[in-house]
């Protein structure tokens, strides 16, 4: 098969893929199986809240930049937790997001230890909390050699998580340790190395808002990770200053990719911002973006944000 892939750079190259070189990738030949994958979004889009978050790309000066897919941005609001409202710009583009996706990392290394695969230990733990909270590259390499390379892909497109979906042009991917090393196994549909989605991440936040990603434990594990970011700029920057929030968040840089995803807890109200951006003004976009999604995402619904695991995903 052919396929068209944008590189970090912005160069592009048309590449031949022979086959399905790596075990995980069986899990790309067939659609899931087995109901339908954690927090599905497919009937969650909202119209109006759409429309609103394409004027506020408009009124920051960035609608060019969604327009030519230089910017791409999803809020979730989860507020009401019966009717998630998802409203996105450039939803499935895959684009390179450097450090973002070592939650891919993270889920791996939480599955692993809950099917008793990985022994956690002290070590582990501190890796863990460092790869996420300041973004460690040599904590996120031992986690990832920890839980293995193709176990973190397969575990991406295993049916009940598919963030890694052809069918949605992508999603989240590591094929690469962090640093000068060479890729162990580029994505098969652009040819990334770090890349992810604003939909998929959207999906990873909101199966652990509600408490049904891995198990409660893990769940746990992973949000205490995510919690008391390291690292103050972009998103953090933008909201640290007002009392009650409670911050859950992984971001990315690399030369002109910057990226970040956080999820936002506000007393009785929740909601997942995640923006992918290349330029080299990104991070100012993200910094300047936060607050107006905030504002928008906290007049959208008025119910609780607080739910409970429901018995499907308690007996996974």
């Amino acid at each position: 098969m052919t396929a068209s892939i944008n590189k970090p750079g912005g160069t592009r190259a048309r590449v031949l893929f022979r086959g399905l070189l790596f075990p995980a990738l069986l899990f790309l030949a067939a659609p899931a199986l087995g109901g339908q994958p954690v927090c599905d979004l497919s009937k969650a889009r909202d119209v109006e809240l759409e429309h609103k978050l394409l004027q506020l790309a408009n009124e920051q000066g960035l609608s060019r930049a969604a327009a030519s897919g230089k910017l791409a941005l999803s809020l979730l609001v989860l507020s009401n937790p019966d009717k998630p409202r998802l409203a996105q710009i450039n939803g499935d583009e895959m684009i390179y997001a450097a450090s973002l996706p070592k939650i891919a990392i993270l889920l791996g290394a939480a599955v692993a230890m809950d099917e008793g695969r990985l022994k956690p230990d002290v070590a582990l733990q501190q890796d863990v909390q460092r790869m996420i909270r300041y973004s460690c590259n040599d904590c996120a390499n031992r986690v990832l050699r920890r839980v293995g390379y193709q176990n973190v892909l397969e575990t991406l497109q295993r049916p009940e998580y598919a963030f890694y979906d052809l069918h949605r042009n992508g999603g989240l991917w590591v094929g690469k340790e962090y640093g000068p090393s060479p890729a162990y196994h580029r994505d098969p549909l652009h040819g990334l190395s770090h890349g992810a989605t604003v939909y998929e991440v959207s999906r990873f936040y909101c199966a652990l808002q509600r408490d049904e990603l891995v198990s409660h434990e893990q769940d746990q594990m992973m949000l205490e990770a995510l919690s008391r970011p390291g690292i103050k700029h972009k998103f953090v920057k933008a909201l640290s200053s007002i009392k009650g929030l409670e911050i859950f968040r992984k971001s990315g840089t690399w030369k002109d990719y910057h990226a970040d995803s956080a999820l936002v807890r506000d007393g009785d109200k929740a909601y997942v911002m995640v923006a992918l951006a290349h330029d080299p003004k990104g991070s100012s976009w993200l910094e300047r973006l936060a607050q107006p999604l905030r504002r928008l995402a906290e007049s959208t619904g008025n119910t609780t944000g607080k739910t409970t695991r429901t018995a499907s995903a308690a007996g996974r």
